[in-house]
């Protein structure tokens, strides 16, 4: 009996255990936050529609917060686990003492095309006049100030007001009806604009201009005890990617952007373009990048000049799927160039 009752017992501890590691290995439901709307989100957005979160075991919500602080706050809080968005919340955290990591960035450069009022011809034009941006210090300022830097122009020295007018669809407006002179957009918006005679003075995509635009974050201690969670996901957001650039999938890609957009045919098409362009095939995130913002940054918060860029960057994962040959077999599967 006293043998019966341990072999019980032993029992009883083995499948403990055992129960307690399927518990601890079987995926949980992920929270996934982004703060844009527009076409560089097309990589979350399909992943999600196209099921291939389920599909690597990293079943996944997606959810949408208006403002990138928000986000971060959600996502240092443990709200949230996985942020999709820019360099700017993310050093802004860092700065404040936030364990963020950038594990993938999208987008690495400055995607936005410079539009200007009827009559502007010559960056020198631009003196004395008014640039509108979403947000004083956030990704579309920064934009419009290594556009004027690209231009030799400086802010202070050249009496370029920069104004805090809203998002591109309330900049957008704003330069057609006389509020400001020029801004930068997404060129779904400029090339609008451009049909209706505001000239683009100069296409920024084309330059190079590095800044880390979108990506994807997670705290620190969230990848470290949730490894294989992380590399499930970014498989997921890699097809996600290799599939819209996939020359079949385009109807059903532009059906996701009008959806989620709400938007007609051809503002659809016009971001799908913009999304072709301005999203990076193998999305590492560069110390260049992240450095242009923490320039730009230090301006107004001077305690990001302490945060260590390198450290921020936390690209193993991607570097693991491209040397196997996975990242390179997606677009080979899906048939892009």
């Amino acid at each position: 009996m006293v043998y019966v009752i341990a072999l019980v017992f032993a029992l009883m501890m083995v499948l403990g255990h055992d129960l307690q590691s399927l518990a601890a290995s079987a995926p949980s439901k992920i929270v996934i936050a982004h703060a844009a709307m527009n076409a560089r989100v097309l990589p979350l957005w399909v992943a999600k529609e196209q099921g291939f979160f389920a599909k690597y075991g990293a079943p996944s919500e997606v959810i949408f917060i208006r403002q990138a602080p928000t986000l971060v706050a959600a996502l240092t809080s443990g709200d949230i686990q996985i942020g999709y968005t820019g360099g700017t919340a993310v050093l802004g955290a860092a700065a404040g003492g936030a364990d963020l990591k950038i594990l993938a960035a999208f987008t690495n450069r400055v995607t936005y095309d410079l539009v200007v009022r009827p009559g502007i011809k010559t960056p020198e034009d631009l003196r004395g006049k008014k640039f509108g941006v979403q947000s004083i210090g956030g990704t579309v300022w920064m934009g419009a100030i290594l556009g004027l830097e690209y231009l030799g122009l400086d802010p202070n020295r050249d009496n370029v007001q920069l104004i805090a007018a809203g998002e591109q669809s309330v900049l957008a407006q704003a330069l057609m009806v006389g509020t400001i002179d020029a801004t930068v957009l997404d060129g779904v918006a400029s090339r609008y604009l451009q049909q209706k005679g505001f000239p683009i003075l100069i296409e920024l995509g084309k330059l190079n201009l590095p800044i880390s635009s979108v990506g994807i974050v997670a705290r620190g201690s969230f990848i470290q005890k949730n490894s294989q969670t992380i590399e499930n996901l970014l498989k997921a957001l890699l097809e996600g990617e290799a599939f819209l650039v996939g020359p079949s999938n385009k109807v059903r890609v532009l059906n996701i952007l009008k959806r989620y957009l709400r938007i007609g045919d051809q503002e659809a098409e016009e971001g799908y373009k913009d999304a072709l362009t301005g999203l990076d095939r193998k999305p590492y995130p560069t110390v260049a990048g992240v450095r242009n913002v923490q320039r730009l940054m230090k301006l107004r918060n001077p305690n990001v000049e302490k945060v260590k860029v390198e450290e921020l960057i936390e690209d193993r994962f991607l570097k693991k799927l491209d040397e196997s040959g996975f990242i390179d077999g997606l677009y080979a599967t899906y048939g892009a160039k």
